[in-house]
């Protein structure tokens, strides 16, 4: 009896075996099937979810101006409004419904927009004055103007030191202004052309220097350079944006035209990609670790921050010829682009934007 018992436990586990074999293998296959539904659905949301055309919004040439001319995008999400570097004027809509808020006319080239809330004060660069004119945002009306040089450009607002930094491309230095009083309180030589600059909120203020193929680290507090690092294997840098909490920084060249990702301490190259010409503008979003550079060819490359040392490619989004600037909204994560029609290629090889044909799109989910 015993042995028949044993006999009949040990076959009844053999047999709980075999059908616990089975019941797990489908569960496994359940699962399985699952998640291949989950992932075809994810892909499928994620196809729908690409970003697209939202909106298209017109305007005229701006005043006093022979030629079309737009350079950087600044979108201030907090108080919805996009400032719109056009020519002679900073065209301000309302980043909802692109109304029309108001325009801060007379200038001569306008080219960067930054602001200091702190202080309640803008801050627009004229190359073409070699200057700085400082104005309400509130009002939009203009309170003073500070010395910069000729060329003036991008200029960013650094938190840490409470200044303002503008980049001059031809005389290769940078203008530094106080953002309380609009002094100029010093000039820093950077040995080269220089474009965008990123601040770090930590005292520190990041530009690219195109023609020399480097990236320089400047104190903004001694106004001294503490680093230069080369950007390979991009060339020509102009783009620059930065993730200061992972210490991210993205900068984008045009010879040869690639995206770097670089860390911010060592200037250690992480990753690279392969982008579209004419590049002009990035930005990087800390709420999605989106990065988006735009191209004169008419495309914004999207990129993810997996994690702070891994970056893929999300998709590519065609835009329109020329939309070499860009603008995000953190509060609805659209980015702003603008651009013209433009006539024939002359001799040069160059197409000229027609007069009276400016405009900004506006891409989303």
């Amino acid at each position: 009896m015993r042995l028949f018992g044993a006999s009949s436990g040990k076959l009844s586990r053999t047999r709980r075996q075999i059908r616990f074999g089975k019941m797990r293998g489908g569960i496994v296959a359940v699962v399985v099937s699952a998640a291949v539904i989950a992932l075809a659905g994810l892909a499928t949301a994620r196809a729908a979810e690409s970003y697209h055309q939202l909106k298209k919004y017109n305007f005229p040439a701006a005043e006093g101006s022979t030629r079309e001319y737009f350079d950087y995008i600044m979108v201030d999400s907090a108080a919805r409004r996009v400032y719109l570097s056009h020519g002679t004027e900073i065209k301000v809509i309302d980043a909802d419904n692109g109304s029309v808020v108001g325009t801060i006319g007379g200038l001569k080239l306008t080219h960067g927009v930054a602001v200091a809330d702190e202080f309640g004060r803008g801050f627009i660069t004229d190359g073409e004055q070699g200057k700085v004119i400082i104005f309400d945002p509130k009002t939009l009306k203009v309170i003073g103007e500070a010395k910069a040089d000729k060329d003036a450009d991008s200029v960013v607002y650094d938190p840490a030191s409470r200044r303002v930094f503008v980049m001059n491309g031809d005389p290769n230095s940078a203008t530094v202004i106080d953002a309380k009083s609009g002094n100029v309180v010093g000039t820093i030589a950077l040995g080269g052309g220089p474009e965008f600059a990123v601040a770090d909120g930590k005292g520190t203020v990041f530009v690219n220097i195109e023609d020399k193929n480097e990236l320089v680290a400047v104190d903004s507090n001694t106004l001294k350079i503490k680093s230069r690092w080369p950007v390979a294997p991009a060339g020509a840098p102009t783009a620059l944006a930065m993730d200061t909490a992972h210490r991210r920084l993205f900068s984008a060249g045009r010879k040869p035209q690639m995206l770097v990702v670089l860390d911010a301490d060592s200037g250690k190259a992480i990753q690279s990609f392969p982008i579209t010409g004419g590049v002009d503008a990035a930005v990087f979003e800390p709420e999605t670790g989106m990065v988006y550079v735009s191209t004169r060819e008419g495309f914004v490359h999207i990129f993810h921050e997996d994690t702070p040392d891994k970056f893929s490619e999300v998709e590519q989004v065609k835009t329109e010829l020329g939309a070499k600037t860009m603008g995000l909204d953190t509060k609805t994560h659209n980015i702003f682009v603008d651009t013209a029609d433009f006539a024939p290629a002359g001799t040069n090889g160059r197409r000229q934007a027609i007069p009276g044909t400016f405009r900004v799109l506006v891409y989303g989910r």
